[in-house]
């Protein structure tokens, strides 16, 4: 891993944004910094798009309402493809190549270093024993990562102790409750919502 896509993660981890992007930025503003090369789906209610490593995801009330950012996720899992693209061109010219594993360990320590240390997320996963989730307490990011080999369960690019994904809610950072989904699909091009990581969506 190079030092500069871990200084994505951690930047990510800590802040709760993405090249400056906030969860609860609108789609326009998106569009502004990552282009309008992206999956897109959704309906009256939600909208996700998809950016390879990144998603962003909104929902609102009624179609007469504005969009509301609800998460973003970071699909860190699809990168063991060794797919360049999933980077995108504002990613790469910012923090250079990205690794095709995040290895928990390293982030974990990193965080420490940074007296910003996660900690094990409250309650059991859905995915247990295969996931693992943690917290990081003042940005209310979570990261999933892979704890146990699961031939049907866990995809074959990711090892035990790899980060499979990391979840910012929308107002990270902020004090108060948090809308927390699950990981996202991890395919694109097909509607997101609360799922579980399986082998099926590397």
């Amino acid at each position: 891993m190079t030092p500069h896509s871990l200084a994505f993660y951690l930047d990510a981890v800590t802040t709760g944004t993405v090249l400056g992007l906030r969860p609860d930025d609108h789609p326009g503003r998106v569009a502004e910094v990552l282009g309008t090369e992206c999956g897109e789906n959704g309906g009256l209610d939600t909208l996700w798009r998809d950016y390879g490593l990144i998603e962003f995801h909104w929902h609102r009330a009624r179609p007469t309402d504005p969009w509301a950012g609800h998460h973003v996720s970071l699909q860190v899992h699809r990168l063991a493809h060794r797919d360049r693209t999933l980077t995108g061109g504002a990613l790469r010219a910012r923090y250079g190549r990205f690794a095709p594993r995040l290895r928990f360990d390293k982030l974990h320590h990193l965080l420490e270093r940074r007296g910003a240390a996660l900690v094990p997320a409250a309650g059991a996963p859905p995915n247990a024993p295969y996931f693992r989730t943690y917290e990081h307490p003042a940005s209310g990011a979570t990261v999933t990562v892979v704890a146990t080999y699961g031939e049907h369960s866990t995809p074959p690019g990711l090892r035990p102790g790899d980060v499979y994904a990391i979840q910012l809610p929308a107002g990270a950072g902020t004090a108060g409750p948090q809308a927390r989904t699950g990981t996202g699909s991890g395919l694109r091009g097909q509607a997101s919502g609360r799922t579980t990581p399986a082998a099926a969506r590397a």
